[in-house]
């Protein structure tokens, strides 16, 4: 391998970017791994992940509508609170204008379980649903898609 300049990928660190060890409010599991959608701005699912680009590792926001597997919103910042996936949030609803009934899921993090992105899916009629405690299948559309995008861009497909 030496010889020919070869060399194996390593794996890089796991990262966690779920903080759930607070003490807000968490929402009831109503998606309950049901990642189906008859039809748009019924079902959305979001989370956060990690990507490197040319100005380092960032966290990167995504809403994502299991109708189309459509990315609606997305935000990316050095840091991970909350007004990343508001962001990310009010970028969604901005292109996409929801009606009354939609289902947000997300796992437990204290960016989503925060008052005020609790006030904004409030204010806008969403419904909240939370994943089960260390349940990474209870979000796995979310996860496929950011495995998706970091194979894509060349990167490990850790969490």
């Amino acid at each position: 391998m030496k010889k020919h300049e070869i060399a194996a990928k390593r794996k890089r660190k796991f990262v966690i970017t779920t903080d759930s060890k607070h003490n807000l409010p968490v929402a009831e599991n109503k998606l309950n791994q049901d990642f189906t959608a008859a039809n748009p701005n019924e079902k959305w699912v979001t989370d956060i992940t990690y990507v490197w680009t040319k100005q380092g590792w960032l966290y990167l926001a995504v809403v994502l509508d299991l109708f189309s597997r459509k990315v609606v919103g997305w935000a990316m910042d050095a840091s991970m609170e909350k007004e990343l996936v508001m962001k990310a949030l009010q970028m969604a609803l901005q292109a996409r204008k929801p009606t009354k009934g939609l289902l947000h899921h997300s796992d437990r993090g204290s960016q989503y379980a925060s008052n005020d992105y609790q006030k904004l899916l409030n204010s806008n009629n969403i419904s909240c649903s939370m994943s089960r405690k260390g349940n990474c299948y209870d979000n796995a559309a979310m996860e496929s898609f950011f495995a998706t995008l970091k194979q894509e861009q060349g990167l490990p497909p850790a969490i």
